[in-house]
């Protein structure tokens, strides 16, 4: 078992002494300022501290054109998207598409390989037949028609020629898994270079975070995922990304089973043995990717999975509402992150 990764909890333990700290000098004028849109079929929050309302105002506004633009590639939904036309196109022949697209979706093969294809964008390949909304789902019969279009591995991308090319006929891709992670890592660059040092920008589950919450820590919640409005543990952070996935977000219920999003790509039927997984990464796209995978896992392989990547940690509850640490939150969770109540044990 790997070691408490030793940057997170310095990490961790500088931000909960800033948050002692009393702030002075600080400019009279200076304040948070914060916007809200529905995006990408979900919540988009920014939140910023500002000496300069109008500056604010643009900040804010381009990190909401920012959220546009990605929906508008991404959307499997858009039939406009390139991610769309990926769909129509990308079994007939190698489809050259943007580079944007294409290190996005070869970022995605690294966790597909990372997680031993526990996280697959191909999942849509079966996906796709469900609709939560409406409590609609596949028969089995359909579940195994699809079912050998999941495969990451017939996903061919040429470097080169920047093309894509699917190998199986009826196979789909959906970046939902990890496009809301890229979108809030962009975005958070975009305030950064517009001079922009404290911020949090979200997007439903997702979100990152820049600096501080100006001397003190960004106090996080962590949902309970049978209990709407309430949490069941608050982590302060700065400066990093966290996620997390929930078989709460899409879903519905028929003869006692929880049809949800989050769909195992071995048995494309939704994941079963987790009911949350949140992780805290540097980075938006590692949080959101190590979500999935863990989720996929379950409990025991998907811990082992936080242990062996270097600088992430996880909080996971389990089917039965019991609630893990990651050996590095545990190092600090007396002091730095606090529990609704006492994490239940297996």
């Amino acid at each position: 078992m790997r070691k408490p990764n030793m940057d997170i909890r310095r990490r961790w333990i500088q931000v909960v002494l800033a948050g002692c700290l009393v702030l002075t000098a600080l400019p009279a004028s200076a304040e948070w300022f914060s916007r809200d849109e529905a995006i990408m079929g979900t919540a988009v929050r920014v939140e910023l501290w500002r000496d300069d309302a109008a500056a604010a105002q643009a900040d804010m506004a381009a990190v909401m054109d920012e959220m546009h633009r990605i929906d508008e590639l991404m959307s499997p939904y858009k039939p406009a998207s390139e991610l769309s036309l990926i769909n129509r196109e990308a079994a007939q022949k190698a489809l050259p598409i943007s580079l944007e697209m294409y290190n996005l979706i070869a970022r995605s093969l690294e966790f597909s390989r990372l997680s031993g294809g526990a996280f697959d964008i191909t999942f849509s390949s079966v996906g796709y037949m469900y609709d939560y909304r409406r409590h609609i789902k596949p028969t089995d019969a359909q579940i195994a028609k699809a079912l050998p279009g999941i495969n990451y591995r017939h996903l061919l991308l040429d470097p080169a020629a920047h093309t894509i090319h699917f190998t199986r006929p009826g196979m789909r891709i959906d970046l939902g898994g990890i496009a809301k992670g890229y979108a809030v890592d962009n975005c958070i660059a975009i305030l950064r270079k517009r001079g922009v040092t404290n911020a949090i920008v979200t997007a439903g589950g997702d979100s990152r975070l820049l600096g501080d919450r100006h001397g003190r820590p960004w106090m996080v919640g962590i949902r309970d995922p049978r209990k709407r409005g309430a949490v069941v543990a608050v982590l302060p952070l700065a400066n990093t990304a966290i996620s997390t996935s929930g078989d709460y977000e899409r879903y519905f219920v028929e003869n006692g089973v929880r049809y949800h999003h989050i769909i195992d790509p071995k048995t494309g039927k939704s994941a079963t043995g987790v009911r949350s997984v949140t992780v805290i990464a540097p980075e938006g796209i590692i949080t959101e990717g190590l979500t999935k995978s863990v989720f996929v896992h379950g409990p025991k392989d998907g811990m082992a999975l936080i242990e062996s990547y270097k600088g992430a940690e996880a909080i996971i509850i389990d089917a039965h509402g019991n609630m893990t640490f990651s050996p590095g939150l545990r190092e600090v969770s007396g002091g730095a992150a606090s529990s609704a109540g006492p994490p239940k044990k297996p």
